[in-house]
């Protein structure tokens, strides 16, 4: 998907409104070379490519000392 930065927008914004979570950033830094190139806020109209998916969060093992 291909959505346009509105004026004050970043990357985590845009990732937040079109795909509901955060965490897709470093993935969508990585199919717009360039991109983090431009600054933290985005320049006015500028194109971003999103992924389809959200990337899922990494399941970590959880350990408890107590039971």
């Amino acid at each position: 998907m291909q959505v346009r930065a509105m004026q004050g927008d970043t990357v985590d914004s845009l990732c937040w409104r079109h795909l509901g979570s955060s965490s897709a950033v470093e993935t969508v830094l990585d199919i717009n070379p360039g991109l983090a190139a431009l600054g933290v806020i985005l320049p006015n109209g500028t194109l971003v490519t999103l992924p389809d998916e959200t990337p899922t969060a990494r399941q970590t093992e959880l350990i408890q000392f107590w039971d």
